[in-house]
Parts: C-alpha cells; structure tokens; sequence
C-alpha cells in the first residue's frame, strides 16, 4: 500500500469514527464539565478541528495561524451546541480529507517545518489520525460518565 492510500484511509477512519461517536452524544453533552478541570464535547472537538486546520495550512503550504497561547483550548461561546459541533468536525474533517487527497505520494514524502521542526507531511497525516483517534477515546468515556456504554460505531 502507498503512502497516499495509508494517510487517506487512516484520515478517513479516525474521522468517520469520530463523528459517530459526536452524533451518538446527546445535546447536553456538548456543553457539560465533569469538574473544573475536564473540557466539555465542544472544546475537545474545536481543539481537533483546530490541530486539523493548522496541520492543513502546512500540507497545502501555506502560512499557519498563531497556535493560540493560554493552556487548554476552549471552545468560544457560540461553539457549544451540537449542530453546531458536529458541522463544524464534517467542514474540517471533509477540508483536511480534500487537502491530503490532492497531495500525491511524492508530495506527501516531502518534508515540512513545523513548530517542533522538521517532518514528512505523511507523518503530519499520522499525527492528525492518532489525535482524532485520541480525542474519541475521550468523547466515549464522556459517554460511559453519561451512562451510556453501548458500541456506536458502524
């Protein structure tokens, strides 16, 4: 298998997951915190789709946004319903999928600076897929909290 089919493919499989595990969540779960500390459905998803549009620029070339400073990513307040959200994760999984599945092989070979230095745009790929897969892994202990502890994915 190459390169393009492996990024892709992972790409695909951790945002379709994802975004079952977004559509199986009930409303009230976007906006809940288990404490002070825990982030709600909404930031773990605009963090995600953040780190997804940031990697995105870089692949394409272009110039990324400052990674905003401050600790955690909080969602802003108009971010927090599930519409909202789950919208928001279809544009920039469907963005970053368009992106990758423009690049060829050769491109997706090639290295790119980034904020840690210097890297191949497929290990950006690997990066994006593992931190969705990461991140649903949280969406789905929200869910058990919830009480819910049922598979979603098809």
């Amino acid at each position: 298998m190459d390169l393009k089919s492996v990024a892709v493919n992972g790409l695909k499989s951790s945002s379709g997951v994802f975004l079952q595990d977004l559509q199986a969540l009930p409303e009230e779960a976007f906006s809940q915190s288990f404490g002070g500390a825990t982030r709600t459905v909404a930031d773990i998803v605009y963090e995600v789709n953040l780190v997804n549009d940031h990697i995105g620029m870089v692949l394409r070339g272009e110039e990324p946004f400052p990674w905003p400073d401050g600790g955690w990513i909080k969602a802003p307040e108009d971010f927090r319903s599930k519409a909202v959200v789950v919208e928001a994760f279809e544009k920039s999984s469907q963005r970053i999928l368009a992106t990758v599945e423009a690049l060829s092989a050769e491109q997706l070979a090639e290295t790119v600076q980034t904020e840690r230095g210097e890297t191949t745009r497929f290990q950006r790929c690997q990066f994006m897929a593992v931190h969705m897969w990461y991140h649903s892994g949280q969406l789905n202990f929200i869910q058990t909290l919830r009480g819910d502890d049922n598979w979603h994915w098809s």
